[in-house]
């Protein structure tokens, strides 16, 4: 089979690599150099790096922390890590610094430490076309409560840490979007250990925050279908959600949904073979990729399924 060719398809294939990477979620998948990284997830778990070239998977080093919840983010020779949860559940704690990935070296190495204050995990982080990283919502007492609407711009080069205007909703467990402009925060959840309410309080709203103006607004429709846990990514001019986890079914999302930025409404795009949480996707090559996560909510079972779309289909 070509694993790297684009073909005229309108489903999800299940790829069939050489060897598997581990399984784990609440982890990250991204693409870096033509070569796919699945980092991070719960325990203490080394880097999977897959070659599209090979169709093979090998493993890469051990992070310093146990990390997990998070949305990584390439920026230059590395992937910065921020917003990150470590430690078991439900009392996870907050990674009070910056992490960094080199895929070149395989090598971990510790950034800037985050303000005390502003220190949560489960965050949306994501790159503005001005260097800058972004980092909203998450939650900062693990799985037991606080999830919070906070808006921060961090500077990977100087460290510099500068509190923006809180986002109209609370979430945590999801991914945010950067797209022309505009920073895109959709999906998620309240996750209360205090009140066992750990999948049921979903925020369908998707708010919009402009950086030119420094200000928010909500999308006049809310994601059609609300869930945690899902991960969210930029093709063209829509923002697409994908997976997640939530109350109305024990099995994890397959939906994928895409919001059009400029009509400024939603349409349902072909399924995933496999419903997942807590893992990533990204564009390579005219194809959609998504990999591990768990198949159900909660916590099990991780998978190791790696599975693609070509992106004509999204057009």
């Amino acid at each position: 089979m070509d694993h790297t060719a684009p073909a005229s398809i309108s489903a999800w294939e299940l790829m069939e690599p050489i060897g598997q990477p581990i399984a784990r979620h609440e982890a990250a998948f991204v693409e870096m150099g033509g070569k796919f990284y699945l980092l991070g997830g719960r325990r203490m778990n080394p880097v999977s790096v897959y070659d599209p070239v090979t169709n093979a998977w090998k493993n890469g080093s051990v992070p310093p922390v146990e990390i997990h919840h998070f949305q990584p983010v390439i920026y230059g020779d590395r992937i910065v890590m921020v917003g990150v949860m470590t430690g078991p559940f439900p009392n996870e704690t907050a990674v009070d610094r910056v992490l960094e990935y080199y895929p070149q070296t395989d090598r971990w190495t510790w950034g800037h430490a985050i303000p005390e204050e502003r220190r949560r995990g489960g965050a949306g982080a994501v790159l503005a076309d001005n260097g800058k990283i972004y980092v909203v919502g998450g939650i900062v007492n693990g799985h037991v409560g606080g999830y919070v609407n906070w808006m921060d711009e961090y500077d990977p080069v100087t460290g510099e840490w500068r509190v923006l205007p809180d986002a109209p909703h609370q979430r945590d467990h999801f991914q945010a979007v950067a797209l022309d402009g505009k920073i895109y925060a959709v999906g998620g959840r309240h996750t209360s250990g205090e009140t066992g309410q750990y999948f049921e309080l979903v925020v369908p709203e998707m708010d919009i925050f402009d950086r030119a103006t420094q200000s928010w607004s909500v999308a006049k429709e809310p994601l059609p279908t609300p869930r945690a846990g899902c991960f969210a990514m930029a093709h063209r001019r829509d923002v697409i959600v994908l997976g997640g986890e939530s109350i109305v079914h024990v099995r994890a999302h397959d939906e994928v949904e895409a919001f059009d930025t400029i009509n400024e409404n939603w349409r349902a795009l072909s399924p995933m073979q496999i419903g997942r949480h807590g893992s990533g996707a990204f564009i390579f090559d005219n194809y959609i990729y998504t990999c591990s996560g768990c198949a159900f909510r909660g916590g099990w079972p991780e998978m190791t399924h790696m599975e693609r779309i070509a992106t004509e289909q999204f057009a």
